[in-house]
């Protein structure tokens, strides 16, 4: 009797996993055909021709959409799915990412990271401006940020959704069947209307906001290497990376021309000089307080 409870024990053990996991893939994705989407849940073998059944979605190790705005994430865990949708009717594939966000003071960050994909970049002439033909629109009365033959991201609470498609020549029927069955799922905690998401007032606050989350990052690095979280390497290197950023806004909004800090801040790098780089960091800080409210004028 004692062998047969020690063997059940360990089958509830190696299944617990593999519920708990089953479960909280459900929580994020939809596992199943939507409309005329098919849900990948198949392979080819391309040599033998053997079809595989695999799971159709895959756990990413980082904040997915959100990685590229360098999203502050040593202090919590987020936790990312992705699946794929096919369809034959409309020739689109679909790729959904979910991204539950998790603890940490950079919940309020989040609208903010899922614009910055939709906003030019850091080289571009536009610096931080909306990319053209993206709006707000509202599906069922929900608010999403996209652009035709792009793609859609919305924030519901502490989840970003986002649905993404290629469609060059935009002549294609939008997947609104994969955008409506997550916002079901998902519904959006967007408020403002595309009249103010255009607005001056609002670019303008969303570029001092990026301003203020870079120097906030740079508090976030110098909090972790403080604790022993990172090293001093990792720490100069994010540093930099924000610090440079921030003077390319300063430099665009504020008309101070950045090269000769950048270069500065290089060579501080060069010699190992932490002290040097922290005191530049309080400098601009410094300067950003006293100077944020000043009005700036968009291109």
């Amino acid at each position: 009797m004692k062998s047969i409870k020690f063997v059940t024990v360990l089958i509830g053990l190696f299944l617990l996993p593999i519920i708990l996991c089953a479960q909280s893939v459900s929580d994020y994705l939809i596992l199943q055909n939507i409309g005329s989407y098919k849900f990948s849940t198949q392979s080819v073998n391309p040599i033998t021709d053997e079809v595989k059944q695999i799971p159709g979605y895959t756990i990413l190790k980082n904040p997915g959409v959100l990685t590229g705005t360098d999203h502050f994430r040593i202090d919590h865990k987020d936790t990312t799915y992705e699946t794929d949708y096919e369809s034959d009717v409309t020739d689109i594939g679909v790729e959904v990412q979910v991204t539950q966000h998790t603890g940490g003071d950079s919940d309020r960050w989040l609208l903010h990271e899922i614009e910055d994909s939709y906003r030019d970049g850091d080289e571009h002439a536009k610096l931080g401006l909306l990319i053209q033909a993206t709006r707000l629109r509202e599906i069922n009365g929900n608010k999403i940020i996209g652009r035709r033959g792009n793609g859609y991201t919305w924030v519901s609470n502490n989840f970003v959704i986002d649905v993404s498609y290629t469609d060059l020549k935009g002549n294609k029927p939008e997947p609104l069947e994969i955008v409506q069955a997550y916002l079901a799922k998902f519904p959006s905690s967007i408020t403002i209307t595309d009249a103010t998401f255009k607005s001056n007032a609002y670019n303008v606050k969303w570029i001092k906001d990026e301003m203020d989350r870079r120097l906030w990052l740079c508090d976030k690095w110098n909090a972790q290497y403080q604790s022993g979280g990172v090293t001093q390497a990792n720490l100069m290197v994010k540093l930099l990376e924000n610090m440079d950023i921030f003077l390319k806004y300063r430099e665009k909004y504020f008309k101070i021309a950045a090269e000769d800090e950048s270069n500065l801040l290089d060579t501080y790098h060069e010699n190992n000089d932490l002290v040097s780089i922290q005191n530049k960091l309080k400098e601009y800080k410094t300067w950003w307080s006293a100077n944020k409210g000043k009005a700036i004028t968009l291109p």
